[in-house]
């Protein structure tokens, strides 16, 4: 139901306008002060609810109407905002018409007025609401279609115009693309620029994270099972081949995949097919096969982690994601870019980076790559004050300046015979430490999985209960 947030310094002000809307069917919210206002806005919003008209009068103590107007603009800019007052001028008037007001009341006010301008601001409020909706479902069957919103390669170094140079032979081809690189370069955004640029861009994208899938359930996952395949399998299941078929399937971290899993992908690679898990009919995958590790895939063949014959199948064309300190000078641009989208999604109006803020992110190691970046800029956009992100609103981290050395909390000692278990444990417990417990983090600056700590934080709390 359409909802009413009224706002007068005057009680019985408040209470004759909720009656008036409370008659006509609509939900009415009350506030003394424009300071109130917003705060109900904001956590009105923060529900997925929200009043979609601000009824205000303009002479309050504190916060006026004009004030409130553009605040509650900035917070929520679907919100239709009516303005009361007895001092009413033309001046004014059009003032709150160029700040966004939808109409504008004089007091004393007459019934008949008020309930007009309300129903009609209602409406104005349900109708961009519904395009809204319809511009959300457009986008959301887009990128159900797509895989993801329209991904840009973002840079200008010689490292990134030489990815997009052989990115965009590779997209109109079927061969298989191996994407390796170190955690956070970006090789997720780079499998979604490729399915977009291919003809398979109308059907969907399917990514499978082998790295964060119990290895019990990857092989249903990616094939699907039929009925009573095993204890729990009520029914039929299609899998990730079937999802993707006519499209494409990203494998994020193949060479965390089963051994036994392999074999079954490499005869997908070969043959073109594959049997659901519990089945016998043998099924097509028109399907092409995008891969990505941030291990070095030849150390990996090399271990026993990927299996040589499977490492040829996708290693057809082989990408490489450079990592951040490689391409220092895009550095300016993707701060940039990640700075207009968290501000958008944020409410917030910062538009610039000051030069010490830029020189400090320009400087930075960025073990975390892209990833970490990004992080950085949405957190100094969230806790930003005004339209420029200022080098005190980075990460505490990023202010180290890069030519002095670790401080000594950033150091490990160890004697000359300590176990290699017992380096590691230390190793991956002090990264943990110093990334604050953010284990995808620890993970990226390791080069290694998350999956992997934790597998083997379990397998220290085992040794110690036992």
């Amino acid at each position: 139901m359409p909802r009413v947030l009224v706002v007068d310094d005057e009680e019985s002000n408040r209470t004759a306008l909720e009656r008036i809307l409370v008659r006509e069917g609509w939900t009415v919210g009350l506030a003394a002060d424009g300071r109130e206002a917003l705060d109900k806005l904001r956590s009105d919003r923060a529900r997925g609810d929200g009043a979609g008209v601000l009824l205000t009068d303009v002479k309050m103590p504190g916060m006026n109407g004009l004030d409130l107007l553009r605040a509650a603009k900035q917070l929520a800019p679907e919100v239709q905002v009516i303005l009361m007052t007895a001092y009413g001028t033309v001046e004014t008037a059009v003032e709150a018409m160029k700040e966004g007001a939808y109409d504008f009341v004089t007091k004393p006010l007459r019934r008949a007025e008020v309930v007009a301008s309300v129903k009609n601001a209602l409406d104005r409020a349900e109708l961009l609401a519904e395009n809204r909706r319809l511009r959300e479902q457009i986008r959301d069957s887009a990128r159900e279609q797509a895989g993801d919103g329209a991904v840009e390669l973002i840079g200008q170094s010689a490292a990134m115009r030489a990815l997009a140079d052989q990115a965009s032979q590779v997209a109109p081809a079927m061969a298989s693309v191996l994407i390796s690189g170190e955690s956070g370069t970006g090789k997720g955004a780079l499998a979604r620029w490729i399915h977009q640029q291919s003809g398979r861009r109308g059907a969907r994208l399917v990514t499978v994270h082998c790295g964060a899938i119990p290895e019990s359930l990857l092989e249903s996952e990616l094939f699907g099972y039929e009925a009573g395949a095993f204890t729990g399998a009520t029914g039929k299941k299609e899998g990730r081949f079937d999802l993707a078929s006519g499209g494409t399937l990203f494998l994020d971290e193949v060479t965390e995949m089963p051994a036994a899993v392999q074999v079954k992908l490499l005869r997908v690679l070969q043959d073109g097919e594959y049997e659901r898990l519990g089945g016998t009919r043998t099924l097509r995958a028109d399907v092409r096969v995008l891969a990505a590790t941030n291990r070095d895939p030849e150390q990996a063949v090399a271990e026993g982690r990927l299996r040589a014959d499977l490492y040829y199948r996708l290693n057809v064309i082989r990408l490489h994601a450079p990592a951040l300190r490689e391409r220092r000078e895009d550095i300016g641009l993707l701060a940039r870019h990640f700075l207009a989208i968290h501000a958008h999604k944020n409410n917030k109006t910062l538009r610039a980076i000051d030069s010490d803020a830029l020189a400090a992110l320009e400087a930075h190691a960025w073990p975390g790559n892209v990833r970490e970046l990004e992080n950085a800029i949405e957190r100094a956009v969230v806790l930003g004050r005004d339209d420029t992100l200022r080098v005190g609103d980075l990460p505490p981290q990023l202010l180290v300046r890069a030519d002095r050395p670790p401080p000594e909390t950033g150091w490990l000692t160890f004697q000359v015979g300590t176990p290699i278990s017992d380096v590691e444990r230390r190793m991956i417990e002090a990264t943990v430490r110093q990334c604050g417990g953010d284990r995808n983090l620890a993970a990226a600056i390791l080069g290694i999985t998350a999956r992997t700590i934790y597998r083997r934080e379990a397998e220290w709390r085992g040794e110690e209960e036992g």
